[in-house]
């Protein structure tokens, strides 16, 4: 054990060779440090920014700090410069500058002014060098911080407020207005949202920071852009109206014609039901038929309204109409088309007895029963029914029914004519 002191034993001539090497190379690292953030872009940027909020409060703080920094570390070099004096003395220390020497590098012989109420504190050179790396790692957490934000919101803001502005003036050129469309109220609302936006993160930078989770790292986190996000997506979605709008002006007579010639055709369609519900009414009794309505006039309307505001190049109206009414006219052509099937279904059923009843004819012909009496007179019946009018289709599908059957009888030998005499019906 070596002669001892409050500071501990007291170190012997190369263990304050080593100490002084040591504590002067912290030195200088702690200088390019602190030389590092006074130079620092976001510190600069902090202290000529009009701030608010949370980084005005955050900033005054810790400019505090820093300030507290550079006189903490005035001390550190004093209290080193001063070791060094102690050790130049003499080539070889004597018993009491090793003991001045040991009380200075490892006692709390450094006395700095206090923070907040405290007028002084007294720190040992590793202590000192811990209290200041504390501070450092603050300080430059919040610069590195802000400057962060600085970097990407405003550049990307301002790239977006850019690209709002061409889009404005598309949107002008086809009619797309506040007021009138309303992807001219979101191009409005966009613009009111990005100005303040900037005008928040200029001031405020850290209200616009995500931290990383688990991270100690100065700095560690990302910007927050969810604000920027999402009214970006809204100025893509007016995009996409625009040149929709856009593409109406360049296709808009084709399409129009298009309009005009599905509704004709419904129209004809209409007519030819009305038509052929005439025509059932007379060929065939007791049927309910549906009565066919006729073409409706608004969609004729809204079609002229539609031609007219492609005359005065009202693209922002005409694109939503045209897209309604192409729509409007598919569901009319395929009412319309319904219409005609559904009044034309007696005659379909006529047609189908028709064509069974004459396909058995053929069949029982091909093995020799066309001249059968009984076949014969169930297919005269039946006939008569289907080619008379008017038609009652219950009826005649009996009498098909029966000359089916008979046919199927014979066809299969389950009897002879004589066995039948006397069934006719």
């Amino acid at each position: 054990m070596g002669v001892t002191d409050p500071a501990g034993p007291v170190m012997d001539r190369d263990e304050v060779d080593r100490a002084l090497a040591r504590l002067g190379q912290e030195h200088e690292a702690i200088e390019t440090s602190l030389l590092a953030l006074q130079d620092h872009a976001g510190r600069r940027l902090l202290e000529g920014a009009e701030l608010t909020g949370v980084t005005k409060e955050r900033w005054q703080s810790t400019e505090a700090e820093i300030t507290l920094l550079w006189g903490y570390f005035d001390a550190y070099a004093a209290a080193l410069r001063s070791a060094r004096e102690i050790r130049a003395r003499r080539r070889w220390s004597s018993r009491e500058d090793l003991v001045e020497l040991t009380e200075l590098l490892r006692g709390e012989s450094v006395t700095v002014s206090g923070s907040g109420s405290t007028l002084s504190e007294s720190y040992s050179l590793a202590g000192l060098v811990d209290r200041m790396n504390e501070l450092y790692a603050t300080s430059l957490d919040l610069v590195v911080t802000a400057d962060a934000v600085w970097s990407a919101l405003p550049a990307r803001i301002d790239l977006l407020a850019a690209e709002l502005q061409r889009t404005r003036k598309l949107a002008h050129s086809v009619g797309v207005r506040p007021g009138e469309h309303p992807s001219g109220d979101d191009l409005e609302r966009i613009t009111r949202t990005l100005t303040r936006l900037r005008e928040d993160v200029v001031s405020d930078p850290l209200a616009f920071w995500v931290p990383a989770e688990g991270s100690s790292a100065p700095g560690g986190g990302r910007p927050d852009t969810t604000v920027y996000d999402r009214e970006a997506r809204a100025l893509e979605d007016v995009r996409r109206e625009i040149d929709a709008v856009l593409t109406v002006r360049q296709d808009a007579e084709a399409r129009l014609i298009r309009l005009r010639d599905v509704l004709s055709r419904a129209d004809r369609t209409l007519a030819e039901a009305r038509t052929a519900r005439g025509e059932v009414l007379a060929k065939i009794a007791a049927t309910e038929v549906p009565v066919v309505s006729g073409p409706p006039t608004v969609l004729q309307e809204q079609l002229a309204t539609a031609a007219e505001y492609r005359r005065q190049a009202q693209w922002h109206r005409l694109s939503p109409l045209l897209e309604s009414l192409e729509q409007k006219a598919e569901d009319e052509l395929l009412r319309a088309r319904e219409s005609l099937t559904a009044v034309t279904a007696p005659l379909a059923v006529r047609a189908e007895l028709r064509g069974r009843l004459d396909a058995y004819k053929a069949k029982v012909a091909r093995h020799g029963l066309a001249e059968d009496p009984f076949l014969v007179e169930r297919y005269d019946a039946a006939r008569r029914m289907l080619w008379s009018a008017p038609c009652d289709l219950r009826v005649a599908e009996q009498a098909v029914l029966r000359y089916q059957q008979l046919a199927s009888e014979l066809l299969g030998g389950a009897g002879a004519p004589e066995d039948r005499k006397g069934d006719q019906s």
